[in-house]
């Protein structure tokens, strides 16, 4: 029997929000680049992602969702100077800059949970504390806009502060740029205590081998920042360098190329610089029980990788002790990344025993696979208690969501469509009622306002980020 010490994982998968689209605001992510101006379908990519998670939890994984942002992000237009009833600000914007910048306002992108922040169990921190760091995403202005609302929500359901420290996003610009979890992966074999990686793609106060097509999002500084925060012992921490021509590949963050849990770890030998080096140390530090499988370039190439997004795959836990391995349709499409992911599970001694094949194309087509909308918490069944909103999958859960995406998701979203007021109504108000359904309390600024999606065509949004 298990003792009320014992770390448990948690996916929190983020809902897909009513006014996903395709803008290509994503500067080296080579599928939201290429989809660019197409039509998104906001009910389907949201019900896509329902049932991924429905598919995990039926699998005995623990699940869990955070809501979507509220999109306009009209408190963001007003800071930049837009003034008015919310339409004047939204006609506005819309003929300012071409629209690029209300565009920016409307993305649906905190449903990459993966980047939403990072963490660290109580067991792996000196303190004994669970800790969250939101992320800043300094690199990309439309998930700039996303910390503040991340850190209302993560408060709101880890509200205990003698068992959570939700630590606030990391100050500064470029030079401390941090993408959240999809820059860290946590390794542990029993025995032994975890080990994080923290990879970094770039330098923000020195020089290092850096990316020459596409910018590194996450700093070294960052990195080190996040391990300091977490409280984790300095031998728990590795910092290994994003390899330059992997993000020039189109990796803009690790788990695009590598992916690891528990005692298990797959990776592309363009997920870091030097990787051999990186396989040493890990060796070291966790012993013969850590389990590998690296793919070559000669096996899978880099472009197919980062087009298919085998390693954008999520790995979980079951009941029994094994692992499974939860992979984007497009890799089992794909010749070179099916015949891959068949050798991890066939490999003697792995333990991958299964793999299932989920379709998330409406967040793939905007370089998101099922890795990336999970953030990871580890949690003791005591600090689960301790959670009260109404966050935790269950069915009755599920098919709340589901009838709320029907009632309040279109089936069809284009650019022109964003200039479109009642677009910005029917968000507001499906947010409202999301809020509700999973008993967070006020945590947007048009809620904590006092003007809620039903009052006056008149009214102002707070001028809070």
């Amino acid at each position: 029997m298990r003792s009320e010490s014992t770390v448990r994982e948690y996916n929190f998968d983020g809902l897909v929000g009513p006014t996903h689209n395709y803008a290509g605001l994503a500067f080296g992510n080579s599928a939201a680049m290429a989809h660019a101006g197409k039509p998104s379908n906001p009910r389907e990519a949201a019900l896509q992602g329902l049932a991924k998670m429905n598919l995990v939890a039926g699998l005995g994984v623990r699940q869990a969702v955070l809501p979507p942002h509220p999109r306009p992000s009209l408190s963001t237009l007003r800071r930049l100077g837009f003034s008015g009833t919310d339409e004047e600000v939204l006609s506005a914007a819309a003929t300012w800059d071409g629209g690029h910048l209300l565009r920016n306002c409307y993305s649906a992108s905190a449903m990459w949970t993966a980047n939403a922040a990072t963490s660290a169990p109580s067991s792996d921190a000196e303190d004994g504390r669970v800790h969250i760091i939101p992320a800043n995403l300094q690199a990309m202005f439309h998930r700039s806009i996303e910390a503040t609302t991340t850190q209302n929500i993560l408060t709101a359901i880890f509200a205990d502060s003698r068992t959570f420290t939700i630590h606030p996003p990391l100050p500064g610009g470029g030079q401390l740029g941090d993408e959240g979890a999809a820059n860290h992966i946590r390794l542990q074999v029993p025995g032994r205590p975890a080990l994080h990686l923290f990879a970094w793609g770039r330098r923000g106060f020195a020089t290092a081998p850096e990316a020459s097509k596409f910018p590194g999002r996450q700093t070294y500084e960052a990195s080190r920042a996040l391990a300091r925060l977490h409280r984790l012992p300095a031998k728990s921490a590795l910092f290994p360098q994003q390899s330059p021509a992997g993000i020039d590949a189109g990796a803009f963050h690790t788990d695009v190329l590598a992916v690891g849990n528990g005692s298990f770890l797959m990776l592309h030998e363009l997920a870091f610089t030097g990787f051999e080096g990186v396989l040493r140390q890990l060796k070291r530090a966790l012993g013969t029980e850590l389990f590998t499988v690296v793919a070559l370039e000669r096996e899978l190439p880099v472009a197919t990788a980062v087009k298919s997004y085998p390693f954008n795959s999520q790995v979980v836990t079951l009941p029994d002790g094994k692992m499974a391995i939860i992979a984007p349709k497009e890799s089992e499409q794909t010749p070179a990344s099916r015949d891959f992911l068949d050798r991890v599970r066939t490999t003697r001694g792995s333990p991958v025993t299964g793999i299932h094949y989920v379709d998330v194309r409406h967040s793939m087509k905007n370089g998101g696979g099922p890795a990336c909308l999970r953030l990871r918490l580890w949690l003791t069944d005591r600090e689960r208690r301790q959670v009260h909103a109404n966050v935790f999958w269950h069915p009755r859960l599920f098919a709340s969501l589901k009838a709320w995406v029907e009632k309040h998701y279109r089936d069809r979203l284009t650019a022109v469509d964003l200039r479109d007021h009642q677009l910005a109504r029917e968000s507001m108000a499906a947010l409202d009622e999301i809020t509700t359904i999973l008993k967070l309390g006020s945590v947007y600024d048009f809620q904590r306002a006092g003007a809620g999606p039903r009052s006056s065509s008149k009214r102002r949004v707070s001028r809070r980020a």
